[in-house]
């Protein structure tokens, strides 16, 4: 399987496209189905389709969402390493590995990206440096620099901006957009070429009828490439692949499926949901043969992101045996979260804790704030603490963790994050 050329179409035939067109009309017609966001048992963000959800008088009636002809997903190449390349042009081609303070000496540092040399070794995201640096010794190691991301990241968005097209950002180095245009391909062309202009950073973009597609699609693409999936093309694409090559299909789901003799993703797409039903239950059992065909989210959320939730997480070099300095950890960063939260106007409703004992056995308790929301960090500390009290602190701790829930804003689209929240390079 080859991937399209950057700056032209793969030859589909003008008889498939106009199918595709014959094939939305139609779906013109029906109600659409607003899909949210919610999280399976592998950690991962995944659509779930919410009937609830469309018309006047649906939970989603405060947020906007534009029904594009083309959902198109802008997925930055090897970001973090990109940028880090920028600031040191000797770097170029070399493997160069970012994570942590950069010191694969240090136990306890993970990969946050590596540069597709040195992927070539096998280093991988989320993986401990030790490791990274025995498989690929001669890899440069560079400590995260994330408020030079951000900036990066402004510049990429606010370039994707610049065109007149409803955007929605998914993270430093990814975000949707889409337009009812003849040629998506001359836009996709059009939006990489102004990213590296304001940048200097490379993009692949992925081009579908669903953000499913689109996202997948962005895969294909990589590095710095555009390519489309169909209703068409999905068959013949992503029918053989297995079912972990879905977006938001991971290990856990994997190995359920695999249980019930479905490794494909053409399986997958020809599974009754009934057969899915007792082991998923009714959300993911109805989703996966959904994405399975190819279906997913046709709209794009055009208010900006509202964290409902704040986290911060710290993993020790050396494990904690003394419950009174894990409490003033867990006290302190409770502190923390609150004056940042409070800096940006928001109140406290919830906290929660998390405790990951060693070996990689982890506890997570939470509670409301007994008196309402609050700005103040000495009582969101203090519940902190009292929430900690209930995990039984029994084995050496490696790592801890404290979530704060925040008021909700009237009128605005919201997201979430937390302590466990999954993230990816």
């Amino acid at each position: 399987m080859q991937r399209v050329a950057p700056d032209h179409e793969m030859a589909a035939g003008v008889g498939r496209d106009r199918a595709g067109q014959q094939r939305r009309a139609v779906e013109q017609q029906r109600p659409r189905l607003a899909i949210r966001q919610f999280e399976d048992g592998d950690g991962v963000r995944c659509p779930e389709i919410d009937a609830e959800a469309n018309g006047p008088h649906g939970r989603n009636n405060t947020t906007t969402l534009v029904h594009m002809t083309w959902l198109l997903h802008l997925d930055m190449d090897q970001f973090i390493v990109a940028v880090e390349v920028l600031r040191h042009p000797e770097l170029t081609g070399l493997p160069v590995v970012v994570g942590g303070n950069g010191d694969p000496a240090r136990p306890r540092q993970v990969v946050a990206s590596a540069s597709y040399e040195a992927r070539a070794f096998g280093v991988r995201s989320g993986m401990p440096l030790r490791t990274a640096a025995r498989r690929c010794p001669d890899a440069v190691f560079l400590p995260t620099d994330p408020a030079v991301y951000d900036a990066a990241s402004v510049t990429v968005m606010a370039a994707l901006r610049t065109f007149d097209v409803p955007v929605e950002v998914w993270g430093w180095d990814e975000a949707y957009f889409g337009g009812a245009v003849a040629d998506p391909f001359l836009l996709a062309r059009e939006v990489r070429a102004a990213v590296f202009a304001a940048s200097g950073l490379s993009a692949s973009i992925g081009i579908g009828e669903n953000k499913l597609q689109a996202k997948i699609a962005a895969q294909y693409a990589k590095p710095g490439g555009i390519f489309r999936i169909t209703f068409d093309s999905w068959p013949g694409l992503m029918f053989a692949r297995p079912v972990s090559a879905l977006w938001g299909v991971g290990p856990r789901t994997t190995k359920k499926l695999d249980a019930l003799s479905i490794s494909t993703v053409g399986q997958l797409a020809g599974c009754d949901a009934a057969v899915l039903l007792p082991v998923f239950g009714p959300r993911m059992s109805s989703w996966l043969p959904l994405a399975a065909a190819g279906h997913g989210d046709v709209s794009l959320t055009t208010e900006p992101w509202i964290a409902r939730s704040k986290s911060r997480e710290t993993t020790f070099e050396v494990d904690i045996t003394d419950p009174v300095e894990v409490a003033s950890h867990v006290s302190a960063m409770a502190s923390a979260l609150t004056r940042d939260v409070v800096a940006d106007g928001r109140l406290v409703t919830h906290v929660a804790v998390k405790v990951r004992f060693t070996p990689f056995f982890t506890n997570l308790r939470s509670m409301k704030l007994r008196d309402g929301a609050t700005a103040d960090p000495d009582v969101v500390s203090a519940a902190a603490v009292v929430v900690l009290g209930k995990i039984e602190l029994n084995r050496p701790v490696r790592l801890v963790g404290v979530r704060v829930d925040l008021l909700a804003l009237p009128g605005v689209g919201d997201g979430e994050g937390g302590v466990g929240a999954a993230g990816g390079d």
